[in-house]
């Protein structure tokens, strides 16, 4: 029996009912049984400091970097904060940069999406996430972008993911993860 590929969800926005952290538990809904999603909880991580890190990487960093190691890859779902990511989000990803190096991130697969209120949706937050993951070596999936606008008229009340076209582009992300994945690994 194969061992399940393992993907780690960080939700770029720390409330508890984001419509990011909803994307991400519908995508973990739409896996097949060859993978498993966790959604990773960025609420403990501290404000990076470098006077708290010269102290020893506070815990819930080394459980973040130790969480993004043992995955085999990432799906980072991230809300869009006045043209970029939000600050949770880039907090945690200077935490996680910072020694001791490797960065856990380096030749990580990943992929992103991006949930908003807004028509226009996260368009712009993901080419700057992109540019930030760029940095370390990570191997972004370039297609498919998945863009949910409008959100409140793809999720119910529940949080559940309703719209059968929003489905079905997050099974194509989905889809193409795992192939890239099962690529990378070849290699």
């Amino acid at each position: 029996m194969t061992t399940p590929i393992r993907i780690l969800g960080i939700c770029g926005s720390l409330r508890a009912n984001s419509y990011n952290r909803w994307a991400l538990q519908a995508a973990a809904e739409l896996l097949p049984a060859a993978a498993r999603l966790e959604i990773y909880d960025l609420n403990p991580v501290p404000m990076y400091s470098g006077d708290l890190e010269q102290q020893g990487l506070p815990a819930p960093v080394q459980e973040l970097r130790a969480a993004i190691a043992a995955a085999d890859a990432l799906l980072i779902a991230t809300p869009e904060y006045y043209y970029s990511i939000s600050g949770a989000l880039k907090n945690a990803i200077d935490w996680v940069g910072r020694p001791p190096l490797p960065s856990p991130f380096v030749g990580k697969p990943v992929a992103i999406l991006g949930v908003s209120t807004s028509p226009f949706a996260t368009a712009r937050a993901q080419l700057h996430l992109r540019q930030v993951l760029g940095h370390f070596d990570t191997r972004l999936l370039a297609q498919p972008e998945v863009y949910i606008g409008n959100a409140a008229d793809k999720f119910d009340a529940s949080g559940k993911l309703t719209d059968a076209t929003t489905r079905e582009a997050l099974g194509a992300l989905l889809e193409a993860l795992l192939a890239w994945v099962a690529l990378l690994r070849r290699a």
